[in-house]
């Protein structure tokens, strides 16, 4: 049995777009068709068809039938291309700005991180298992570098810009109308115990957790635990600390799991996303204050989030003005509305 979950369902998550389909071709059309170009690059009816099977791939994966997916996926035509026009857009830029080799090495890190927390020693025999999962790796990694494409291009030409736009004076005047925002959050900082799953039943890996609290409850030396048991990269070496997390900015199966316990005690088991199970303990608990306090990081944060939706929609129509698009004629009417939909809107405005 291969020691991978699957992942459909995980790569779909991070999707650049929410992503529909286009209308189906028949299966006798053999010839692959330019259905638009972006400046130098295009966009394929071949790209189109590997993006819609992906697509209902993942909707099945998620529990529908494989017509309910296909029948969802062509609800909304016109709009899987308009999305690969605008990343297409989005990769360009990243390459105006210098970013492959960082978005190369993020996309590496992931697999990395993957490859670890399943125990495994080499790329080649992440590989494998994915494959044996029915996960094609290069599917995996065209996902994960157009996901990271985009977080780098509006990280740096949007969310950063956005931050450090507000002046001292608006930044005083924002604190001023909003210092509800600004009281002192609940907060708690935790360190863990991770068991994965890998080359293990489930069922084994549950029991030997329990065991673990129930040894650390009763006075067991949690460093010694954590390098004796836990899974997690680097643990022995940080004795298994976590963060410091704003406690309504945890997972709900998180913030529930540890509602009630003090600094010094343990969770019950939680189960994480089917990789394996985590103990945590409470290493402090800090209680929530009425009181505002000028934080600036906090502020530029709240303003920048306001704005965020806005000069998201901005960014991505200069772009298309600063572009040659051209869809073939046979789409164009499916596309166009939808990629130029804020333009329209800021001309009706005028």
């Amino acid at each position: 049995m291969s020691r991978i979950p699957k992942l459909l369902a995980f790569v779909f998550a991070f999707a650049l777009f929410t992503v529909p389909a286009l209308a189906q071709e028949t299966e006798e059309r053999v010839v692959d068709e330019v259905v638009a170009q972006v400046n130098d690059g295009v966009i394929t009816l071949s790209k189109i068809r590997r993006e819609i099977k992906m697509i209902v791939d993942s909707r099945i994966e998620q529990g529908r039938s494989r017509d309910e997916a296909q029948r969802e996926v062509e609800e909304k035509q016109g709009e899987l291309i308009a999305n690969l026009i605008n990343e297409e857009l989005l990769v360009q830029r990243a390459k105006e700005l210098g970013m492959e080799r960082e978005i190369e090495a993020a996309v590496n890190a992931r697999f990395l991180e993957l490859m670890r927390s399943n125990n495994l020693t080499t790329l080649d025999s992440l590989y494998t298992e994915m494959r044996n999962s029915g996960v094609d790796p290069d599917m995996i990694r065209e996902e994960w570098r157009k996901q990271v494409t985009r977080e780098q291009v509006i990280r740096q030409e949007v969310q950063l810009r956005e931050y450090w736009r507000p002046t001292s004076r608006e930044l005083q005047d924002y604190f001023n109308k909003n210092k509800e925002k600004f009281t002192k959050p609940e907060t708690v900082t935790l360190s863990e115990i991770f068991l994965s799953f890998a080359g293990r039943t489930e069922a084994s890996v549950r029991e030997k957790a329990a065991d673990l609290v129930a040894q650390l409850r009763n006075g067991a030396d949690f460093v010694k635990m954590v390098a004796e048991n836990s899974d997690r990269q680097g643990s022995a070496q940080n004795n298994g600390r976590v963060d410091t997390f704003v406690v309504t900015d945890l997972d709900p199966k998180i913030a529930n799991a540890i509602k009630d316990l003090k600094a010094g005690q343990y969770s019950e088991p939680i189960d994480m996303d089917q990789v394996g199970v985590t103990i945590l303990r409470i290493d402090e608990r800090t209680a929530a204050s009425s009181e505002s306090h000028f934080d600036e990081n906090a502020i530029r944060l709240a303003i920048m989030n306001e704005r965020y939706p806005e000069a998201i929609k901005k960014f991505m129509s200069s772009l298309r003005e600063d572009s040659y698009i051209k869809i073939n004629d046979s789409y164009r009417p499916l596309v166009a509305p939808i990629l130029y939909e804020e333009e329209r809107r800021g001309r009706s405005g005028n």
